[in-house]
């Protein structure tokens, strides 16, 4: 049972409202998508020095860690709080989201919400020839 595209994408925008973007003022909301039908949320979190910011995907991927999942990441929803075009994880979200599907050899669905439009694709698609745990052996 995996989590519906809809419920998915509402619980991105949701999350979006509880970011804390007072810098860019750019709230940005993830949601990921298990195969035993959870999800678990994130927002973006800034930081006045600005390097220490956390992007949404990665403060889901470390509530899904801490919450013990390790595998089972069919799909994740990206949404901008604002509305406007279409946002696609940064290039540090794709690999963290790369490592959190490889631990469960997944290749999820990527749901990248802008206000009119929905681009989907696989992770393999947006982070191609991608470094993971594989690798290191």
């Amino acid at each position: 049972m995996t989590p519906e595209r809809d419920a998915l994408i509402e619980a991105a925008r949701k999350a979006a409202g509880q970011s804390y973007a007072p810098y860019s003022g750019f709230p940005v909301g993830a949601a990921l998508g298990f195969a035993d039908g959870s999800i678990v949320t994130g927002a973006n979190v800034e930081n006045a020095s600005y390097g220490l910011s956390l992007c949404a995907e990665t403060v889901a991927v470390a509530g899904a860690i801490q919450a013990g999942k390790r595998g089972g990441l069919v799909s994740v929803a990206v949404a901008a709080g604002n509305g406007g075009p279409v946002i696609t994880p940064c290039g540090r979200c794709r690999q963290v989201l790369t490592e959190l599907a490889q631990l469960g050899g997944t290749d999820p669905l990527v749901l990248c919400v802008g206000e009119g439009e929905i681009l989907e694709m696989p992770l393999s698609e947006l982070l191609p020839h991608a470094f993971g745990p594989g690798r290191l052996t």
